[in-house]
């Protein structure tokens, strides 16, 4: 295949860390419009995007389904958690240490997933993912010495750095931080996708069998694919610990890995665009409907706290799915496509018309 050419949808390398930087630009401007609880909104979106970019790439490219990313989240705020609270030295090293350490756990997890999702498919590797945030309460009670059980890890405070103190708060800092950190996750696995292992991803994903006969690694492209996602779930994790400041297995339940699945069919099975309207939904429907029982008695509340938001979502994917089966993505593509071009405002000239003399005329 040329190397000129390219997939509908793909862009240039250049053009594609340009648009990084430019949305990344106006996300970070955006932090001094917003109050704090807005900013740790923004934070928990970003850290959500991490593996909801992570699972739409899995699913939407090599067909995988994945139950078990909250597990991931969980591995990387794990690692995060140790290793900023083993390190003697604070700062921006601290952080990034930490943060690669947490991405490294969450690899060689996925990793061990890997090899076994390039056995499985369907159903059998969904309940082999799920099984593995089943047994993480489980995990953490056993190893409570290190993991400190159903309690969790603390980990040391990170605050705004002094120079930056007396501009931007705290929840300021932590959404920026947040949303640099998206930033270098949507577009490695943009550029990752966009490239020769997003072909292979693709025609594994179309047919196994016939990518095998053209000489495709089926087996591998799959464990690369599942590793690559483990990574940015783990990252996210690392970030939603930085922060909560904590970790815990009660953070990651089946629900929260369910509510991750539920954001990619919602924005948009295998579009970045789509995982990031997703994230955003999770995070800001709950909090609105949250709102909308305040004025409630007490009894009613109480009862509606939590499982309203569980039937919000359940009516609002199958809406979505009936409506607009591609996602909001689609939904937004679908709409703009059906804009009325805009009027010219200089007509152009007719065409002259040309005689050709006749051959009497000649």
């Amino acid at each position: 295949m040329n190397r000129r050419q390219r997939l509908p949808g793909q862009r240039p390398l250049v053009r594609t860390l340009a648009l990084a930087a430019g949305w990344t630009a106006v996300a970070l401007l955006g932090t001094f419009a917003l109050d704090p609880f807005r900013n740790y909104q923004l934070a928990l979106v970003a850290a959500y995007l991490c593996a909801a970019a992570g699972l739409t790439v899995l699913v939407g490219a090599t067909g995988q389904l994945s139950l078990g990313h909250a597990a991931l989240m969980a591995v990387g705020g794990y690692g995060y958690a140790l290793t900023s609270n083993a390190l003697p030295f604070e700062g921006a090293a601290r952080f990034v240490i930490a943060l690669l350490a947490g991405a490294a756990a969450s690899a060689v997890v996925g990793l061990l997933l890997g090899l076994a999702a390039a056995r499985l498919s369907g159903p059998y590797l969904a309940g082999l993912s799920l099984a593995v945030v089943v047994a993480l309460p489980a995990v953490a009670s056993t190893w409570s010495t290190v993991l400190h059980g159903d309690q969790g890890v603390q980990t040391a405070f990170e605050g705004t750095p002094d120079a930056l103190r007396r501009v931007i708060a705290l929840e300021q800092w932590q959404a920026m931080v947040a949303v640099v950190v998206a930033a270098v996750v949507v577009t490695a696995l943009t550029v990752l996708r966009g490239g020769r292992f997003g072909l292979r991803m693709q025609a594994v994903r179309d047919d196994e069998v016939a990518a095998r006969l053209s000489g495709i690694p089926a087996g591998r492209v799959k464990v690369m694919a599942f590793t690559a996602s483990s990574v940015a779930a783990g990252l996210g994790g690392a970030v939603l610990c930085f922060v909560a400041q904590a970790v815990s297995p009660g953070a990651y339940t089946v629900g929260f890995s369910l509510l991750l699945v539920v954001a990619v069919v919602i924005g948009g099975l295998g579009s970045i665009l789509g995982a990031a309207l997703g994230s955003a939904v999770i995070v800001l429907l709950p909090w609105l409907i949250g709102r909308l029982t305040a004025g409630m008695p007490a009894d009613a509340s109480q009862r509606l706290d939590g499982n309203l938001a569980v039937l919000v979502f359940g009516l609002l994917l199958i809406t979505v799915m009936a409506v607009a089966p591609e996602g909001l993505r689609g939904l937004l593509t679908r709409r703009r496509r059906r804009l009325p071009a805009a009027p010219r405002l200089i007509e152009e000239p007719a065409p002259r018309k040309v005689l050709v003399p006749t051959e009497e005329q000649r």
